[in-house]
């Protein structure tokens, strides 16, 4: 059904993809995996025409195509369900179901429409859920299979899954499951990007591994297991945790986590982490550890549990207390929940502590430059770019602006920081690292949460694996540990 044939693409001279090739059969559920940063974005994103490639060609049927848009390649008949939900609640199933569809009609037929998205529910063992029925009434497993549905509404020849389950409870996923294996009866081919090494090996036919943008194979999944599937993702040579940096100071335990929780999301962790140290909580997309961060910084309104910061407790559903009481949070979207991207760089390093220049509630601004140019030099940022707005700068200078906010402050003593790099070029990387080294190194607590395996291993002292809302393993420094034993942890589960 789909020959994808040599497909290769550089963003300024940097190859993300190079020569990759595999096809898909007619009804076969073909599965995706790799390391982050091995390739498989970029390969969705060629498929469903939100990048053209540079050389190689994608054939569908006996039809070379040339998808340069997502119009294009819905027509012919590539469809997406990312692992962002792209529902609206307020509208119905049905309504939802016909969104985007560029086989709708101009004039709206809502009863031919709605015996459509009847046909498709059917098909898919959704006799249950109305196409009149509001999508805010559904829980998320079954918006999650909406908009699998709304895929095959649209006369997808091809679906990419990508992450589907990743946000879902066990007997969600185990829905999502069926109605993939249905809509793979019908014909259609199927591509499940998955980091759940378990779900691939259950749910597919063969697997495809990518790693730094080149094919490393393709087997039928009957002849892999899990660890088999880890070495074709990470290849050889294992990372391996230094011996733990002991703390230099008289902190010890500083943050305490005790039977948090998170309704849906997180289930009873607990955490005694020491200042001078950095904790590293390993878990992919779903795994609960960006949850654990959140709810720290207060975050999650239903958040239960007790927190404690040098031995004073911490609300858990009060942001503003939990940064009175000395917690700083970095989200992992610095563009919508961390920077002002049409603000200067100064402002955006000073935005937090506007007390410290102010008079009588009077900005200062000579005292306010003085301190952003005493931040600027801390976080490694160039001080004649502090009145370009942070929208100019690069990736990784816009992070350290981020996390160079919360540095150099007596008020912060927790630092929590929510995939510290994403985005951000291997330069940055580095810098970033050690302006969290620097900060614990200042008596901070830094409790940091990421999929990247090169990242957990070069920076944490302390790494506690994740999945499923719960803790898998926790490795001190002087525990060998490399990056097939923590996938194994992030992937498989809880024994």
């Amino acid at each position: 059904m789909i020959q994808i044939d040599g497909l290769t693409r550089a963003f300024h001279g940097v190859p993300a993809v190079s020569g990759v090739s595999f096809t898909v059969g007619a009804g076969e559920i073909h599965g995706l995996c790799g390391h982050n940063g091995a390739g498989k974005s970029t390969v969705v994103k060629m498929l469903t025409g939100q990048l053209t490639p540079d050389s190689g060609r994608i054939v569908i049927g006996d039809e070379p195509v040339e998808l340069r848009s997502r119009q294009a390649a819905q027509r012919a008949g590539v469809a997406l369900v990312d692992q962002e939900l792209s529902v609206v609640p307020a509208l119905t199933v049905g309504e939802n179901m016909l969104l985007g569809d560029i086989h709708a009609p101009l004039v709206n037929r809502r009863r031919a429409a709605y015996a459509h998205c009847r046909r498709v529910l059917d098909d898919m063992g959704l006799e249950g859920i109305d196409p009149d029925q509001p999508l805010s009434t559904l829980s998320i497993g079954e918006q999650q299979l909406i908009e699998i549905a709304k895929a095959l509404s649209q006369r997808a020849r091809l679906v990419i899954l990508d992450e589907p389950t990743a946000t879902l409870t066990d007997v969600e996923s185990a829905s999502v499951f069926a109605a993939i294996r249905r809509v793979a009866a019908t014909g259609c081919s199927i591509i499940f990007v998955s980091h759940r090494l378990a779900e691939v090996l259950e749910l597919c036919h063969s697997v495809t591994v990518l790693r730094d943008g080149r094919k490393i194979a393709t087997t039928p999944t009957a002849d892999l297991t899990v660890d088999a599937l880890i070495v074709q993702m990470l290849g050889e040579p294992p990372f391996r945790l230094a011996a733990a940096r002991k703390p230099d100071h008289d902190l010890a335990h500083a943050l305490r986590i005790s039977g948090l929780r998170v309704p849906g999301r997180l289930r009873d962790f607990s955490l005694t982490a020491n200042a001078g140290r950095i904790y590293a909580l390993a878990g992919q997309l779903g795994s609960g550890a960006s949850d654990v961060l959140r709810a720290v910084a207060g975050l999650h309104p239903t958040a239960i549990g007790t927190v404690e910061l040098h031995d004073r407790p911490v609300p858990v559903r009060d942001p503003v207390a939990a940064a009175r009481h000395g917690v700083a949070f970095l989200s992992n979207d610095r563009k919508s929940e961390g920077l002002f991207l049409d603000r200067s760089v100064g402002w955006n390093l000073t935005a937090t502590r506007l007390p410290f220049f102010a008079r009588a509630g009077v900005l200062q601004p000579r005292r306010e430059l003085v301190i952003a140019r005493a931040l600027a030099e801390r976080s490694g940022l160039p001080e004649h770019r502090l009145g370009d707005p942070v929208a100019a700068l690069s990736g990784g200078n816009q992070q350290k602006a981020f996390v160079g906010r919360c540095l150099g402050r007596d008020d912060v003593f927790a630092l929590l920081l929510d995939e510290p790099t994403r985005g951000v070029d291997i330069g940055g990387r580095a810098a970033i690292h050690q302006l969290l080294r620097r900060a614990a190194d200042a008596g901070l607590v830094v409790l940091f949460a990421s999929t990247e395996l090169d990242e957990l291993l070069e920076l944490g002292d302390v790494i506690v694996t994740m999945r499923d809302g719960q803790i898998v393993n926790r490795y001190d420094g002087d525990v060998d540990v490399d990056g097939v034993l923590l996938m194994r942890d992030m992937t498989r589960g809880i024994a």
